[in-house]
């Protein structure tokens, strides 16, 4: 049973379920997909969804915007980003609950009324109630489509939160509370392929020493590094279909040995390399892959999205193990944007386009190898984490 839609009042609206196309899930604003085959080792899925986990808290007569992307720091701290909350459709379909999505013909990509850049960063707990909203940063997203990713490097004690906001061509990154905006990469709202401008960034990830690595994205087509405290380093990446070059650079994360891997969304392939951008490997035969997660057992996680599918993959590229989540039910996405596992083995997924965030718990008698281990543990406060070799 889906949620009220909080602070809307059902009477004397005109209920229509009719009048809504048929809305085209994962990879919408592509030509309809030919749906990649499932490949080796696809089987069911060994989760349970947690029903209406996450509690809604939009002003009256609004909904969450698009979810593109959540953060785990703990079970009990996890971070959502949204691109702004979304007007109750009007008139209101029949089967509209508590998101945009519910509704079929609906996406919160592309709303059909008013949108509000509002409390756009937010931190639930584990039972998914509100702890804090950051509304004091909406402002930064004002006048763009919201933000990308969110991320915290593991090796980072002070926890830092990085955020995505591609729209201004910058990467914020705020203190663990939000109380500050520390710095920010890129040159707000100046599209560049320079050392210090972007070109639509996507998404941001960590090496051991405190190095960072962004995704640069959308316009440009490459791999930035900085060192810990933002100073630039090298870059690699020209746009293409060969090895080395990417069209659409999504994500990006690393492993323990620091090689680097790179979702090439508009390629449909996973590349590898080294730290030093030495090209190192490619994974063909995905569709449209938006995240890569790797976990404390070197696990590589992959959300493919047309159809909307978790992948496994050793770090040889081994494709170890998939099931499909695509659809509109409860434990299922219209787009799987990012997702993220806490150390109890759950995990969170963000859909772009029925604008929600779901949890899912281990299913009982699941086997454990097509389970995500845990992530690698964060940092302790005050002291930097380093993997042993």
């Amino acid at each position: 049973m889906g949620k009220p839609v909080t602070g809307l009042s059902l009477a004397g609206l005109v209920l229509v379920a009719s009048g809504f196309a048929s809305l085209p899930l994962a990879g919408q604003g592509r030509t309809p997909p030919v749906l990649h085959p499932a490949g080796p080792n696809h089987g069911d899925d060994p989760y349970d969804v947690v029903e209406d986990w996450l509690q809604p808290f939009a002003e009256p007569g609004f909904v969450w915007g698009s979810h593109p992307g959540l953060a785990v720091e703990s079970p009990d701290r996890i971070f959502i980003i949204q691109r702004g909350e979304l007007a109750v459709p009007d008139p209101l379909p029949a089967e509209f609950t508590y998101y945009y999505g519910s509704a079929e013909g609906l996406s919160a990509l592309s709303p059909r009324g008013a949108r509000e850049m509002r409390n756009v960063i937010f931190i639930v707990d584990g039972d998914g109630e509100l702890i804090d909203s950051w509304t004091q940063w909406d402002y930064l997203f004002e006048g763009t489509a919201g933000p990308h990713k969110i991320s915290i490097s593991p090796y980072d004690p002070e926890r830092r939160v990085w955020v995505v906001n591609d729209g201004r061509e910058q990467i914020h990154v705020f203190s663990n509370d939000g109380s500050e905006l520390l710095f920010s990469l890129g040159t707000w709202d100046e599209s560049g392929d320079d050392q210090t401008h972007f070109g639509r960034p996507q998404d941001v990830a960590f090496m051991q020493d405190g190095s960072i690595l962004v995704a640069d994205g959308l316009t440009n087509s490459r791999i930035v590094k900085f060192d810990r405290d933002g100073n630039y380093l090298l870059e690699w990446g020209t746009r293409g279909s060969e090895d080395g070059q990417f069209n659409a650079v999504h994500a990006v994360a690393t492993d323990e040995q620091d090689r680097v891997y790179v979702a090439d969304r508009g390629n449909d392939r996973i590349q590898v390399f080294d730290e030093m951008g030495n090209h190192l490997a490619t994974w063909p035969n995905l569709n449209f892959p938006n995240h890569i997660v790797i976990t404390a057992n070197q696990e590589v996680w992959v959300s493919d999205n047309q159809p909307v599918r978790l992948v496994k993959f050793d770090t040889d590229g081994n494709r170890l193990y998939s099931w499909d989540a695509n659809g509109r039910g409860p434990d299922e996405f219209g787009e799987l944007h990012a997702f993220a596992i806490d150390e109890d083995g759950n995990w969170y997924g963000a859909d772009n386009v029925l604008g929600r965030s779901l949890k899912f718990t281990p299913m009982q008698g699941a086997d454990r190898a097509n389970l995500m281990s845990a992530p690698v543990p964060m940092a302790t406060p005050g002291r930097a984490r380093r993997y042993r070799r």
